[in-house]
This record gives structure tokens, C-alpha cells and sequence, in this order.
């Protein structure tokens, strides 16, 4: 594999879910292995503390045992077992002195949907759908990772005056795997970070140097626990945890809202019960909170979180709630947005300005921008314009591949200054 296109319909048959990402990030840190690059993965590149919403060991050994089958690389598999996804590459640069130290960060998780089948799917059409059913790259991580390791080839072959890092982050749906990067310290040389996200409703050719408006989040998962009981014969000896978890469901949509905030409440899932003549004894509700501010999420996660206890005590349950997924807000530096902007204009894209008030979802990247501005650094987060099939999030997302080229033309020109 060459080229940006390459790695992303590769990574597109293949993708892997948050702290799953054996075969991506394994075959990620062996070509740039292979380029002359240092390469930090697994538990030396995040801290397994910090991880939020690990999944289950057996789905975690699945996953391994996939990837290893489906050509992960050997010489960094054995390392990530267990969830431990995340690769930094590094290569010093060439000039005299200490250049500007530049990090990049490239999202790898995929979304649990199942990809539409439809012949109008461009994927489906030309034979790089999902290859695994129930997970698709429906936001175009696998994207970031074609446009970086095109990147690092270029670079490997006319080395930039300063040092540069990638960032190979996992498990960003959710809000997981930035926090779980940013306290290892990798990020603490930078001067500057870029995190650059495709499509966000910018056409292809467009280029949005800064997006401040990404919402601070929490993610949440609920279990209420009840007690089973016959249906007819002895409704009354039970405790329904289905009835506590639709009470809460709907008492979290009427959540009041913080007024002169951009905020959001969503329950994604709710479930429980086996059959309807047994009163069920379980019942899992996720649901999320966002806000612009921290402190205002915060106080959301803490309002959800009374009604999930006011909902258990009103049925009789009980109910245990867990944080699965936190992100934090960022702001960019002018000093960055200016170098985004220059290099962007240099390279032909049309810079674009987002209303200052805009809010476009949540990413975890705040957490390494927080943390390269807290040692000293700038950082911002960029919106690269790519015409979509079908929206974010969604089984028809697609996006225009025109635009990698310009993305990797836009990454260099960046860490050359």
C-alpha cells in the first residue's frame, strides 16, 4: 500500500472498534517501523489506568486473535494485547539545532453499524465494504490513518528541518483513548498539534483551521437490577428493572437545559428482559451528556445521574451507574490556526471560517491539545472539507477520497513551516 487511497479502503474492510484495533494499529506502527521512524505502542503509549469503557476480555481476545489471523503484524501484536492500541512515531528532523517540534494526531476506531449493502454504497460498489459485520468506518478515521502514513513516507524520503510525531490514537468514538494518551508525557516536546478531522459538512477544497466549538462530554453506562418474577402469577413479587430504565429514559429528554449553553442529552440504548411473561430483573441504559463548558457538563452528568437513582428508588431497584467515555473542551492557539492557514493557502484549499458559536460534536483530541498547551505548545483542531455520500455516524458515510491527497499535501507543507 502506497498511498492515502491504499490504507483507507485497506483499513475500511477491516475495522475495529475502540481498544480493538489490533490490525490497524499493529500494521500502522510496522510500516513506519519499517520507514526508519521510533515507534512507542501499547502500554509504553498510553496509560491503561486512564482507559474508560475497556471492553470485555473476551471480546478483547476475539478481536486479537482476528487481527493476528487477518494480518496484524507480529512484531507489535503481542504488545497491544489487552486493549493497548495507541502508536507514536517520531522522526528527528534533519536541520541544524532543535526545529519546531510538530505533532499529528490520526484517529483509528471504527463505529459499531452494520454498512449498507445498497449498489449506490461506493464501498460496496467497488469492493471495500466492511468485511466484518456489526463495525464500519462511518467517520472517516480510517482516512486520518491513510493521509498520516502517506505523510510519513514522504517525509522518510526528504526529512523536515524539526521532529515529527504522529499520534495513532485509539478509541476516539466514546471519548477514551486521548485521555488515556495525553499523560504519558509523548505529547509534552510539542510546539505544534494538529488534529484534522474529514468532512464535518465542509465541501472538498475547503479547509476550517480552527473548530472551537467541540462540546465537552460524558458517557454513561447505567444497569438497573430488579428481581424476576412470573409475569401473571406474581407481577407483585417483582421488581421490573425494564420499567426503571424507561423511566429514566424519558425523565433524561426532559432534562432542563443551561441557558446561553450548547447542550445535549441522548439515551443511545436502552435494553433488558427475555420474554414477555417474566418480569425482567436487568435492564443497561447509555446515554451521554454534552456541553460547551466543562463545569456545565459536569453539573448535567450529575442531574443525570440523581434521575437514574430517582428512577431505580421509584421502582425498587437498584441501579449502578459507570463512566465509560469523558472528553473535555479546547480552544485553539492563534499561533496555529495562522500556520494551518498559511500552509492551507499554499497548498490551493479555500480557508473557511465556522461561526464562532458552532458546535459540531465531541472529540477527545482536546485532551492532547490541552495537554501540549499546558507544556508550553500550540494546538488547534482542523476541519478538512470532503463531499459525503451519507452523513456521519450513519451506514451510507462515505467521503470524496479526492480530498486525502490535499490532506497529505496540507500536512506536509505544515511540518516543513
Amino acid at each position: 500500500m502506497n498511498t492515502a487511497v491504499d490504507w483507507r479502503r485497506d483499513l475500511h474492510r477491516h475495522p475495529e472498534l475502540g481498544f480493538t484495533e489490533f490490525r490497524t494499529a499493529s500494521r500502522v506502527a510496522g510500516a513506519l517501523a519499517d520507514l526508519g521512524w521510533e515507534v512507542v505502542a501499547g502500554p509504553d503509549a498510553m496509560v491503561a489506568g486512564e482507559r474508560l469503557g475497556v471492553p470485555p476480555q473476551a471480546e478483547l481476545d476475539a478481536a486479537y486473535e482476528r487481527a493476528r489471523a487477518e494480518g496484524g503484524d507480529p512484531r507489535f501484536l503481542p504488545a497491544m494485547r489487552g486493549g493497548h492500541t495507541a502508536v507514536v512515531a517520531t522522526l528527528r528532523g534533519s536541520g541544524p539545532g532543535q526545529g519546531r517540534a510538530v505533532g499529528l494526531r490520526a484517529d483509528m476506531d471504527a463505529l459499531p453499524i452494520v454498512e449498507s449493502s445498497g449498489s449506490g454504497h461506493r464501498p460496496t460498489r467497488d469492493g471495500f465494504a466492511s468485511r466484518w459485520s456489526g463495525a464500519m468506518h462511518a467517520c472517516g478515521h480510517d482516512g486520518h490513518v491513510g493521509m498520516a502514513v502517506e505523510l510519513a513516507q514522504r517525509l522518510t524520503a526528504d526529512p523536515p528541518p524539526g521532529p515529527v510525531s504522529i499520534f495513532f490514537q485509539p478509541a476516539e468514538e466514546g471519548g477514551r483513548g486521548g485521555r488515556a494518551m495525553a499523560p504519558t508525557g509523548l505529547v509534552d516536546g510539542i510546539d505544534l498539534f494538529v488534529a484534522v478531522h474529514l468532512g464535518l459538512s465542509l465541501p472538498t477544497g475547503a479547509l476550517a483551521p480552527s473548530i472551537d466549538g467541540l462540546l465537552a462530554n460524558s458517557k454513561l453506562r447505567a444497569v438497573f437490577h430488579g428481581r424476576s418474577a412470573h409475569a401473571a402469577l406474581a407481577p407483585q413479587d417483582g421488581r421490573n428493572a425494564l420499567l426503571g430504565a424507561a423511566s429514566a429514559t424519558l425523565a433524561l429528554q426532559g432534562l432542563t437545559r443551561v441557558a446561553g449553553h450548547q447542550t445535549r442529552v441522548a439515551v443511545g440504548r436502552i435494553s433488558g428482559g427475555t420474554s414477555s411473561n417474566i418480569v425482567p430483573d436487568a435492564a443497561e441504559v447509555l446515554l451521554e451528556t454534552r456541553a460547551d463548558d466543562g463545569d456545565v457538563n459536569a453539573d448535567l452528568e450529575a442531574r443525570a445521574r440523581a434521575m437514574l437513582a430517582g428512577a431505580a428508588q421509584m421502582h425498587g431497584l437498584t441501579v449502578e451507574v459507570e463512566l465509560i467515555g469523558s472528553v473535555t473542551t479546547a480552544r485553539a492557539d492563534p499561533s496555529a490556526t495562522e500556520a494551518v492557514t498559511a500552509a492551507g493557502r499554499a497548498v490551493g484549499l479555500r480557508v473557511v471560517e465556522p461561526a464562532a458559536d458552532s458546535a459540531v460534536a465531541s472529540d477527545d483530541a482536546t485532551a492532547l491539545m490541552r495537554r501540549v498547551q499546558a507544556s508550553g505548545g500550540a494546538a488547534t483542531y482542523v476541519g478538512l472539507g470532503a463531499d459525503l455520500a451519507g452523513p456521519h455516524h450513519t451506514p451510507s458515510f462515505d467521503f470524496d477520497e479526492a480530498a486525502l491527497a490535499s490532506g497529505v499535501d496540507l500536512l506536509e507543507r505544515l511540518v516543513r513551516g
